[in-house]
């Protein structure tokens, strides 16, 4: 994969607190190189309180085209950005920045429009589609905003935390066409039906809808990663369902990730 690494190879940082965990290096580094971009993503370890100095630093750095952004800066990464797209801003979080005009950094959220490239991957369109999300955390508004870009007819929210739930909404009203509902945990008159917070990840964890409530047709996803099938999702294909898991969404985001540098 390296073969041609050299001086002249472009440089992608990913930063993160803590870095050893993740496993966008490699991956992300084979699908630039597999399009033709001699570039190599490299983990950076910043913590936050040196989260400014680091973008101030690579930015004055002329072989750093971009940084990919993980856990926890994505929303302080927004702030550190000269522009932003305008989902970016809406949800005031970026994953991913690119050299803008000046050769500033010019910042994305890809979460959410990589979330919805792997269920389209997966057969579901959700262009009109009547959609439920549970999660009004970070992952949570990407994927709100996503939905209504992609066109939804209808997005309910639901989130334990109804302050949060209220925050996120609020923005999507300024954001798009779409006027946001109030979820329950009661899926039907949903078809599709989208788990965004971290439950399932323990077990024991409560599932996030009343799976038994679910109506034939509806397409069932969510953002849990280990396991690799979550009880939600064990649930949804126990009714017949079609599904998408953690890990569709983590390789839809890669893609994503790889389609921004190279929009440039």
């Amino acid at each position: 994969m390296f073969e041609n690494y050299s001086g002249a190879t472009r440089v992608i940082p990913i930063v993160g607190d803590p870095i050893a965990q993740v496993k966008s290096p490699l991956g992300v580094t084979a699908a630039l190189r597999a399009r033709g971009a001699d570039a190599i993503v490299v983990p950076a370890h910043v913590h936050a309180a040196d989260l400014p100095a680091f973008f101030a630093l690579a930015e004055r750095m002329p072989n750093v085209d971009g940084i990919i952004v993980t856990v926890p800066h994505k929303f302080d990464a927004a702030t550190l950005c000269a522009a932003l797209t305008p989902a970016a801003a809406s949800i005031g979080a970026a994953n991913v920045v690119r050299r803008g005009e000046g050769g500033r950094w010019f910042g994305h959220m890809c979460d959410g429009d990589g979330y919805v490239a792997g269920l389209r991957r997966l057969g579901c369109e959700p262009r009109g589609r009547r959609a439920l999300l549970v999660g009004a955390g970070g992952a949570g508004s990407a994927i709100a905003h996503a939905l209504v870009d992609a066109g939804v007819a209808r997005l309910a929210l639901h989130d334990a935390d109804a302050a949060r739930r209220e925050a996120l909404a609020a923005k999507l009203r300024t954001y798009g066409a779409i006027q946001p509902e109030v979820g329950s945990t009661d899926p039907r008159g949903f078809d599709l039906v989208i788990n965004a917070t971290p439950m399932g990840m323990r077990e024991g964890d409560p599932l996030p809808v009343q799976a038994d409530l679910l109506e034939p047709g509806t397409f069932a996803g969510c953002v849990v990663t280990k396991p690799a099938v979550p009880p939600w999702i064990e649930a949804a294909r126990a009714r017949g369902l079609a599904t998408m898991t953690g890990a569709g969404m983590f390789e839809a985001v890669a893609a994503r990730l790889v389609e921004f540098y190279l929009e440039k």
